[in-house]
């Protein structure tokens, strides 16, 4: 067994953060959507929730923001001429397209791509699999750039394999690892993976879409040369769904050998946790930790993002800890329930709440922040080492932020053509600041 860590990769929130209020099933981000937003608070609220790790003692990594607008999607939707042109003709004309355009989603790093560590894959390689994100029309445009910023970072093929995106068919719908868990007993021994699917192939549902179909997620496990026994496929519950968790990290999150999920995660609970110990016979005892509906009611365990918290194993510490957003702090169900789990002597041990209220409005917690990758010291070493942090480098993104965000951004500011310079201007500084020029 190599001995491994868990690398946090998180999105540097862009400086076209809005809410425009894309995402159906999504219910903060239809909440807040025309409300105006604050690029700049994000972003720093981002890097110090990113800081607050480093100073844990755990390896953080950042990925920069893509490109906005994105003027090939505007191009696409027939709109031709200088770039001002574009975006003053689509304002006029086909306003939601312009808005899937600015969209700064990739933020949420969770949906970026499907992640197997070395010790899973038949060929010894950390893998890589960018979600094609179809489901959603601003999110369906990231993978292509996604991908180049994966092959960007972990460009050694001797030790990494990043595969495009599957697909952009319903069937093949996939949302990245915002529905997939790895379990294990320690981060550098051989795991057990957990695909979260909410529809099978040709398969409608009235309501809020199911946006991971097990086809992808089946895709995925094989491209990732993954072990069959110990792999494991469940059934997003639907009526959590229909409750506003649109992907399965809204109602869980696992750590090493513990899964924590709410009583309605999974269609078949019972089933699942069967399937979870018997994949994981031999190698580690699962410690399921489930959240009862009577404790914290399904709306409240949505609005609260008590799952969507990062579950880490921190130097020092002898239990996992869960980094939460206040808002679980400001949920009374949320609140009290998390002080009963510190006090039973569980696998976690405390509750840390971070303010990343920004993401939050536009429903992204935590976890949505993030992605998770497990890595030896050899791979750590042939990452790029531009987007590894330190509290240097940290406040040097900082200063970039605060010198070149918006503080406020109104829906209206988008059929600005001087806004697409200012954003331009930003991301360079950034990537600048992490050595990816080469992604301009």
């Amino acid at each position: 067994m190599n001995v491994a860590t868990e690398v946090n990769f998180d999105g540097l929130i862009g400086p076209s953060h809005n809410y425009g209020g894309l995402s159906d099933g999504n219910l903060a981000s239809a909440r807040n959507a025309g409300d105006v937003s604050n690029p700049r608070e994000a972003a720093v609220q981002g890097l110090e929730k990113m800081r607050t790790l480093v100073r844990a003692g755990l390896v953080q990594g950042v990925l920069p923001p893509l490109a906005r607008p994105n003027f090939d999607l505007l191009v696409a939707a027939g709109f031709a001429g200088s770039d001002a042109d574009i975006i003053d003709a689509a304002a006029r004309s086909a306003p939601r397209v312009l808005k899937a355009a600015w969209s700064a989603s990739s933020m949420w790093t969770a949906n970026a791509a499907t992640v197997s560590p070395s010790a899973d894959t038949a060929d010894g390689r950390l893998h890589f699999t960018a979600a094609n994100l179809s489901t959603m029309l601003h999110r369906s445009i990231e993978h292509p750039d996604t991908t180049a910023t994966l092959v960007s970072l972990f460009a050694d093929e001797e030790r990494f394999a990043v595969h495009g995106a599957l697909p952009a068919h319903a069937d093949f719908a996939d949302e990245g690892a915002a529905n997939h868990v790895r379990l294990a007993a320690e981060h550098g021994a051989p795991g057990v993976e957990l695909f979260v699917f909410g529809r099978d192939i040709g398969e409608t549902l009235a309501g809020f879409p199911a946006r991971q179909t097990r086809l992808a997620s089946e895709s995925i496990a094989r491209a990732h040369g993954l072990s069959a026994p110990r792999v494991v496929f469940a059934r997003q519950a639907r009526r959590a769904i229909e409750a506003g968790a649109f992907h399965n990290d809204v109602v869980c999150v696992g750590a090493l050998d513990t899964l924590f999920f709410h009583e309605h995660a999974f269609e078949n609970t019972a089933a699942t946790l069967e399937a979870l110990r018997h994949a994981a016979e031999g190698r580690f005892e699962l410690k399921p930790v489930m959240v009862p509906d009577a404790e914290v009611p399904l709306a409240d365990a949505i609005s609260s993002y008590l799952f969507n918290s990062q579950l880490l194993q921190l130097p020092g510490e002898d239990r996992l800890v869960l980094i939460a957003p206040t808002e679980t702090r400001d949920t009374p169900s949320a609140h009290a329930y998390c002080e009963r789990l510190v006090l039973a002597n569980g696998p976690i041990g405390r509750v840390q709440y971070v303010d990343v209220r920004q993401s939050m409005r536009n429903g992204g917690g935590p976890a949505c922040l993030r992605l998770r990758v497990v890595m030896t010291e050899a791979e750590i070493a042939a990452c790029h080492a531009g987007v590894l942090l330190d509290e240097e480098l940290i406040d040097e993104l900082q200063a970039s932020v605060r010198a070149t965000y918006r503080d406020r951004l109104s829906p209206a500011d988008l059929a600005d053509p001087a806004f697409a310079d200012e954003c331009r201007l930003a991301r360079e500084a950034i990537l600048e600041i992490l050595d990816l020029e080469s992604l301009l």
